[in-house]
This record gives C-alpha cells, sequence and structure tokens, in this order.
C-alpha cells in the first residue's frame, strides 16, 4: 500500500508528536506529601493553604495515575497503528514492541524527565481542576486502567483512630472501645496508669505478721505488698496474702523478711505499656516497682492496671477499697503533705 508524498509527512509529523507526548507523560511523577490524608486534612482545617493544595493532589493521585496510563496506553495504540500504515505490518509490529518495551528507560533520563516533571508542575493545576469537573468519565478511566492498591488506604493511626470512631453499625460500642483502646495502647506510658507513691500500701522488713497485721493487710484490698527496708525507696521483697494463709499462726516469729519473696521487679515511668505487657509475660510476676531516672520508687504497676488499660475498663471487685486509685491519690486520703501556715504550695 502506498501514499502520497504529503500523507507521509502528515504520518511522520504524528507520529513524532505522539512519541513526544508519551516520553512526557511516562516522564511526570505524580507528587504526594510525607504527611498522612489525616495529617494534611487537620492542617487544611486550621487555615494552612500549603496543606490544602497538597491535600487536592493526594486526593486525586490515582486519578492521575490512571489517566496517565491511559493516555500513554492510546499513545501506544497510536505509534502502532501509523508504524503498520508507513511500513509493513510486521515491521510496524516490531517496532511498536520495541517501543513499549524502552519508552519506560528512555523517558525516565535525566534531562528529559526534568523537563517533564517541569512541565506537568506548570499545568498540574489545570489538570487537578478537569480531573475535579469530570468525575464521571475519570471513573471510566479507572475501571478500565485501575491503580493496584485502589481502595482506600490507612496511612496512620490517627485515620484508622477516625475511621473506627465515625462507624456507626458495622462495629458496636464494645467493639469500637477495645479497638481505640488497642491502638492507644502502644503510645501509653507505664506514669499515666501506674499506682502513684502517695498510694503505696507497703510493709516493713521487720513487721511481725500477727494476727491484727494479717487482718489489717486483708482489709487494704491488695493482694501483694512491698516489704521495704526503712522506706518506699528501698524495697526488697514482695509479700503475697496467699503466703500468708500458709504460716503457723500460733507462731510469734513471723516477721515480713522471713515470708516475702526476694524476686523485685522494677520498670521506669517513661517505658510503654506494650513493653510493661511483654515484662509481665516474660517474668510471669504480677506486681513492678515503678523507678525515675533517679531510681527513686515513684509508684506500683500491676498487671491488672496494664489489662485495663487494654480494655479500657475497670476491673473491680469485691475487695478493691478504691474505685480509681489515681483520683483516689488526687484526694490525698493519706494527707501527704499537706500545706499550714510556714509550709506553701507555690
Amino acid at each position: 500500500m502506498r501514499y502520497n508524498k504529503t500523507m507521509t509527512i502528515v504520518l511522520i509529523f504524528g507520529y513524532l508528536v505522539t512519541l513526544a507526548v508519551l516520553l512526557i507523560v511516562l516522564g511526570v511523577q505524580p507528587k504526594t506529601s510525607s504527611h498522612s490524608q489525616f495529617e494534611l486534612r487537620r492542617r487544611s482545617g486550621l487555615g494552612d493553604e500549603k496543606a490544602k493544595i497538597l491535600l487536592r493532589q493526594r486526593e486525586f493521585l490515582r486519578d492521575i495515575i490512571s489517566l496517565q496510563r491511559a493516555v500513554a496506553s492510546l499513545c501506544l495504540v497510536i505509534l502502532s497503528v501509523i508504524s503498520v500504515y508507513l511500513f509493513d505490518w510486521a515491521a510496524g509490529l516490531i517496532l511498536s514492541i520495541i517501543i513499549a518495551l524502552e519508552i519506560g528507560a528512555v523517558a525516565r533520563i535525566g534531562l528529559w524527565q526534568k523537563y517533564s516533571q517541569q512541565l506537568y508542575e506548570k499545568y498540574e493545576p489545570l489538570i487537578l481542576t478537569t480531573i475535579e469537573q469530570h468525575q464521571v468519565i475519570l471513573s471510566l478511566i479507572r475501571s478500565v486502567s485501575p491503580v493496584v492498591g485502589d481502595s482506600q488506604m490507612i496511612e496512620s493511626k490517627e485515620e484508622l483512630l477516625e475511621m473506627v470512631a465515625q462507624s456507626s453499625g458495622a462495629i458496636s460500642p464494645s467493639e469500637k472501645k477495645l479497638i481505640t483502646n488497642g491502638l492507644k495502647f502502644n503510645g501509653m506510658k507505664v506514669e499515666e496508669i501506674m499506682t502513684p507513691r502517695s498510694m503505696i500500701e507497703s510493709v516493713p522488713m521487720n513487721e511481725l505478721l500477727g494476727p491484727l497485721v494479717l487482718d489489717d493487710l486483708h482489709k487494704k484490698g491488695y493482694s501483694r505488698f512491698p516489704v521495704v527496708d526503712g522506706d518506699i525507696d528501698h524495697v526488697v521483697g514482695m509479700l503475697r496474702i496467699q503466703d500468708l494463709l500458709t504460716i503457723d499462726r500460733k507462731a510469734k516469729s513471723h516477721r515480713a523478711e522471713t515470708v516475702m519473696s526476694k524476686d523485685v521487679y522494677y520498670i521506669r515511668e517513661n517505658q510503654t505499656l506494650q513493653h510493661a505487657l511483654a515484662a509481665f509475660l516474660k517474668t510471669q510476676h504480677h506486681l513492678f516497682v515503678v523507678v525515675n531516672e533517679f531510681r527513686e520508687t515513684v509508684g506500683l504497676l500491676s498487671l491488672e492496671d496494664v489489662i485495663e488499660a487494654l480494655l479500657g475498663q475497670k476491673i473491680i471487685d469485691e475487695y478493691d477499697v478504691y474505685g480509681d486509685i489515681r483520683k483516689a491519690a488526687t484526694a490525698n486520703p493519706q494527707k501527704n503533705n499537706l500545706p499550714t501556715k510556714t509550709r506553701r504550695d507555690v
């Protein structure tokens, strides 16, 4: 099949223009922010203009990629058709295959890709506006050229928390609470849930464990007590209520240090609850002494405290004296360091 000279020139010109368009399209890499969509929405709500632009780019990113693929596919089809018309079908087919295989590498050559990117960024606002105004057409393009992972991706814990909070029907309130607390769990610190120092009930190591003392310990509502040598900053053991049940009540020589367990575990107040839970499982102990950077005792942490934080619900039994130990500590039932005329808060 032969064509006149004018037709050949038109086809060659169209071929070169289509090839240039294909190179530009494949050389473009749509920008995306390192911030999550949730964070961009938050900043945009605060009036951050840059965040608004980045949010718009992110929202239409998959549409841009789908459009990019569709245009590239159309260009390849046009090049194939022109190649077959200019040459015989075999030569045209071979040329089209070579272009399809190598065009991506050529488009990523430094200077060409830089030019393609600059050209895209210049017209990006117009492209985004066009996409926004023609969503029906873009939905058809997406169906023909879907992007891998086209479903909405969750990019941060905050987004997942927002999604759970806004869900209705699919998740029950109790499930929602459990999921929310589970997501927040790792970010919580030991100091947030520990029994404060002012509320610690301890037993001196030389305390005689007579009937009155045993009855008093039982009424306090705890299953374990730190045994101290002088003060709470010197914990030397743990006294368990269940161990007191086996001692001979008629004997008068039982002191706390003879009954206590000498295993004492310390945990820093700034450790995460995830670390604390792992430590409880590893040591198989139920009570840790919480210390600060100076190794001073600042509180106690029990396995029950960690489980309550994970469930988001207080576990109260018939032996608990206080429903909320931290609230009780704030009320200062121990009357610690009360201000007087000569002792004042500053």
